[in-house]
């Protein structure tokens, strides 16, 4: 019997980037299925149920951060965002609507390739198990790896899955100097490593939900030049 193929969503108005994109994908073993705009994109996301979508961020009337948005309203599926604008802020904003992760048009095709492996290999990878709670800072932050779930101030906090996972190996190490390098290659994979930029920003949006003072952050420790700390459980 052979093995049911990744499929994967390529969404972009320009239909030679699509079918490029798609010829790539192809040739590495995926299934593919192509949409020129947001409505048929968010069509074919019920109808195909891809294992991810690789989203074009300019695209006229429903922009990709529009239906990245309406994504995650239905489904937890990985998010490629692409984009011609590399700016920090168009980051933060594909995180803040729960993409995954982004790469900067021209993108290079092998880096393309990686980037799709990872995020399918995570996408499969679901958090160890663990029978503890682990409580920081006098409890502000809680975190129950058996089940999945962080409490910041007795309140459960939703996270992205890759946030959960990078959370999660930062809980498992808590006290441990990890290098940058330790973590890529431990949450993101090992295509990942040297790529410092992805990982502060995941790190400064943790911060943003589990930290009391995100600008003076307590749990979530930077060791300048050298990587991250997660303080001890209390």
């Amino acid at each position: 019997m052979t093995a049911e193929k990744d499929k994967i969503l390529v969404v972009d108005d320009d239909a030679y980037v699509c079918r490029s994109l798609a010829d790539v994908l192809q040739e590495e073993g995926y299934a593919v299925v192509t949409a020129q705009d947001g409505p048929t994109a968010l069509r074919l996301l019920y109808a195909e149920r891809p294992d991810l979508v690789i989203l074009d961020v300019m695209m006229p009337d429903m922009d990709g951060w529009e239906v990245c948005r309406r994504i995650r309203e239905l489904t937890d599926t990985p998010i490629l965002m692409l984009t011609a604008r590399g700016q920090i802020k168009d980051r933060v904003k594909g995180l803040d609507l729960g993409a995954d992760d982004y790469l900067v048009k021209p993108v290079a095709l092998e880096e393309l390739r990686a980037r799709v492996r990872a995020a399918l290999r995570r996408a499969r990878i679901s958090p160890e198990s663990s029978p503890q709670l682990f409580s920081f800072d006098g409890g502000h932050l809680v975190v129950d790896l058996l089940a999945g779930e962080v409490f910041v101030k007795g309140e459960r906090l939703k996270l992205r899955p890759l946030e959960l996972r990078l959370l999660t190996y930062l809980v498992r190490n808590a006290g441990q100097l990890l290098s940058h390098d330790q973590i890529l290659e431990a949450v993101w994979g090992y295509e990942y490593s040297g790529d410092r930029a992805s990982l502060k920003l995941y790190i400064w949006r943790l911060r943003q939900k589990i930290e009391k003072d995100p600008a003076h952050p307590r749990c979530i420790q930077t060791v300048r030049g050298m990587g991250y700390r997660l303080i001890r459980p209390d």
